[in-house]
């Protein structure tokens, strides 16, 4: 398990974490997610002992990761996949690694059979694709067999393969019981992959609950409507007082013209149509994404914004 208690980190005068308090629990795989310059790589070093805290504390199993004796069997981690010698092959700096916290050199190559590199293991990591130095990473994370794991943007240059087995990998480990943070700008596939999320915006938490309850925390219900008499609906639904408005045309979303109404279930909707003769062709609830919850609920805590052409990016 790993715990943060009040962590605070300045850098000047620049706060860079505020007050950080979450708990990450093993069984689960938890996304750790934030605006750019919101702090979670800052988080990450100091649970790492990489960064001393201006206050508080990361605790890992209870204690600091400076009281771990081997660190590497208690607490794996995947900060910047190109940490490594670039003239050293991918074995030699795994047995470099396994050497440092007595770990059984056998481990070198259950490793990089588990991360899928045991065909270029005497090849320079310096050669490594971003994608392979990823791999590569994962193979130094999972040497010691810790039961808690931390990775920072684990799928950066992995095609869409690589990244639905890497998805797939974190979750067996989240399965066996270990604890398993994450932190990715990938949203969409961090809703397939977290059930749990840590969401922090200029260093201070915003939000500590399952995927499932940010999304439907941060977005607004609505129901998407069809009807060959959708005029008639329309003006059905607001003279009870809905919110109706038009559902305009999306990619990959099929049936022609619709109504959106907000705020009200389909139940509802369902009743009143049938009970004044209007067909639907189509009532379906609308779950937004992890990346509309996101935007809504971290929009002010952006600290970096763009501009294109007509307005704000």
């Amino acid at each position: 398990m790993i715990e943060v208690r009040g962590l605070t980190k300045r850098y000047g005068d620049t706060l860079a974490v505020d007050n950080l308090s979450f708990t990450v629990r093993p069984g689960q795989v938890t996304g750790f997610l934030g605006p750019n310059g919101a702090g979670k790589s800052t988080t990450m070093r100091m649970i790492l002992g990489l960064d001393k805290p201006t206050s508080g504390v990361a605790l890992i199993n209870g204690k600091p990761y400076a009281e771990l004796d081997h660190p590497l069997r208690h607490v794996g981690a995947l900060l910047d996949a190109k940490w490594v010698h670039p003239n050293r092959s991918a074995r030699s700096h795994l047995r470099w690694m396994a050497a440092s916290n007595s770990i059984p050199q056998s481990r070198v190559d259950e490793v990089l059979r588990l991360v899928g590199l045991t065909e270029v293991a005497g090849k320079r990591a310096g050669s490594f694709s971003l994608g392979m130095s990823q791999r590569l990473g994962l193979a130094g994370a999972l040497l010691g067999d810790p039961k808690i794991l931390l990775f920072d943007e684990p799928v950066n240059g992995l095609d869409p393969e690589g990244i639905h087995w890497i998805r797939r990998f974190m979750q067996t480990l989240a399965a066996e019981g270990r604890t398993v943070l994450v932190s990715s700008h990938l949203l969409s596939e961090m809703e397939q992959t977290a059930e749990h999320l840590v969401v922090i915006g200029q260093g201070k938490l915003l939000q500590d609950t399952s995927t499932r309850d940010f999304i439907e925390r941060s977005s607004e219900a609505t129901v998407r409507v069809r009807s060959p008499q959708l005029a008639e609906l329309r003006s059905l639904l607001t003279s009870k007082g809905m919110t109706v408005r038009e559902d305009g045309a999306r990619d990959g979303v099929p049936g022609g013209p619709a109504l959106l109404v907000v705020g009200s279930p389909s139940d509802e909707i369902g009743l009143l149509a049938g009970a004044n003769g209007i067909t639907l062709l189509e009532l379906a609830p609308q779950r937004a994404s992890l990346e509309e919850s996101f935007m809504q609920m971290t929009g002010g805590s952006v600290q970096y914004h763009g501009e294109v052409m007509g307005g704000a990016l």
